[in-house]
């Protein structure tokens, strides 16, 4: 069986199985065009995101993900999920325990508040052009007008509140990501448009503070055109870290 499409809540669900696996899990959390239904996949359909599944499978990986309610923004029930699915896999797999994150864009949104808890064991957490702030997320998109009243929209259906409800619940909150001696993090940033140049700055003030903190972060800035090596960088990262089970 090379795959199996389940449902948790309203929500499709994916198993992707290696032909040999090596015993680990990988949950995949996608950004804003991921998507999970009653037979495919976005990792299935898009051209590079199944070349790296596939590099992930060949080399024993387990990989799942969800659809986890399409565009989440971080939601606290697609939080919520995401553990569920965690859960289920433990229960209905022979995998360590312990799982390897991948994670987009807004997925590191979802990826983040996990580390916050206590139910599942994160073994080390791959985060690619991550979205680490809504407020600075906010901010950027208001120079696109359109693009800008699309994303307040999405954040009203996600977090089922009204928008300026959600900006001061923000204010209040603490958006610095939560890092940890615990966890190992790579962050694979590709330099692709004005909106990942800008990015990158904040990526780098980031970097200073994780540096002071000593925390264990990398950080890899990388061109479009070598994308295709995102499956042998994640390979390499992930065994890394396998060495205590």
């Amino acid at each position: 069986m090379e795959s199996r499409n389940f449902k948790l809540d309203t929500e499709w669900n994916m198993v992707h199985y290696p032909e040999k696996p090596n015993g680990f899990g990988i949950l995949v959390i996608g950004d804003e065009r991921h998507f999970v239904n009653s037979t495919s996949s976005f990792w299935t359909q898009n051209e590079g995101k199944r070349s790296l599944l596939n590099t992930l499978k060949e080399e024993g990986y387990t990989v799942f993900s969800s659809n986890l309610y399409g565009r989440h923004w971080g939601s606290k029930k697609a939080v919520d999920l995401a553990m569920r699915l965690c859960s289920h896999i433990v229960r209905n797999e022979i995998l360590n325990h312990s799982f390897h994150i991948m994670a987009e864009g807004m997925g590191a949104l979802v990826a983040l508040k996990m580390l916050t808890q206590t139910d599942i064991k994160i073994r080390s957490m791959i985060l690619i052009n991550p979205v680490f702030s809504l407020t600075t997320h906010l901010e950027q998109e208001k120079e696109n007008k359109f693009f800008y009243k699309k994303l307040l929209k999405e954040l009203e259906k996600a977090y089922e509140i009204d928008i300026s409800a959600l900006k001061e619940k923000l204010k209040a909150e603490v958006e610095l990501p939560g890092f940890t001696q615990e966890v190992p993090v790579k962050i694979i940033h590709v330099l692709t448009g004005n909106r990942a140049y800008k990015q990158s700055r904040i990526l780098k003030e980031l970097s200073v503070k994780w540096d002071e903190a000593d925390l264990p972060v990398n950080i890899s800035y990388v061109l479009p055109e070598k994308k295709p090596q995102f499956g042998m960088q994640s390979v390499k990262f992930f065994m890394k870290h396998e060495q205590v089970l």
